[in-house]
């Protein structure tokens, strides 16, 4: 075993090293955007719990009537949206950085999809036609025995957009495409995979520079005697 560690090598340790932490460093802004995702998707899932439009109808059986439909009747798919977006955020603290950008971009794609649902809500107002639909089907309703929250003859009185809902919806599907789009660009970079031979390199090159900065510490001898090198040979 060489007795010596050559100056080269210690400046590939160090090189190595600055690699490494700018690596952690942008690995670290990838699990914020991972938690950046996370918490849109839960925000979309909060919006989708609110009433998005309200409705009050007549027929002649049930006289006035009043409804409120949420998010998740509005757009089912908002509540599958939400997990996935969270499925998502999971999935980049585990991958390497291949997968995280995968998961990005596929993340991304699904808070675009998610935020066009409450914007064009916003900008065209609710359809009549859904709205009755809806009712009438009882698709909005969660009564297993008495699903349908209105007849196939009532009128439609009034029909209002409640904005707060998809706002806030809106919001959670923007930072989770803005965070997405975060994790695509900037995943970060793993740590190499080292070979035993390059362990054994990196160790006695640290010795090595331990041995020149207290070459009297008892622990730094060990550690010199441990990894091959003479402690006295200097």
């Amino acid at each position: 075993m060489p007795k010596e560690i050559s100056d080269a090598a210690r400046d590939d340790v160090a090189g190595t090293a600055d690699a490494t932490a700018a690596g952690v460093a942008e690995k670290k802004t990838a699990h914020r955007g991972a938690l950046g995702v996370a918490l849109g998707g839960l925000i979309v899932w909060l919006g989708s719990r609110l009433t998005w439009v309200s409705v009050d109808s007549f027929d002649d059986k049930l006289g006035e009537t009043h409804h409120d439909i949420v998010g998740g009747s509005w757009a089912t798919e908002l509540t599958v949206a939400a997990l996935l977006l969270v499925a998502a955020a999971a999935g980049s603290f585990v991958l390497r950085r291949v997968g995280r950008r995968v998961v990005g971009a596929i993340a991304a794609l699904i808070a675009a999809a998610v935020a066009w649902i409450p914007l064009s809500l916003l900008l065209t107002g609710p359809d009549l036609d859904r709205v009755f639909g809806l009712l009438t089907s009882g698709a909005d309703s969660q009564r297993a025995d008495d699903p349908v929250a209105l007849n196939s003859w009532a009128e439609l009185t009034d029909v209002q957009l409640d904005a707060l809902g998809p706002s806030i919806a809106l919001i959670g599907a923007a930072l989770a495409l803005l965070a997405a789009v975060l994790i695509v660009v900037r995943p970060g970079t793993d740590a190499p995979r080292r070979t035993r031979f390059a362990r054994g390199d990196q160790r006695r090159a640290r010795v090595t520079r331990d041995l020149e900065e207290d070459p009297e510490s008892g622990r730094v001898l060990w550690d010199a005697l441990d990894a091959d090198i003479d402690p006295t040979d200097r």
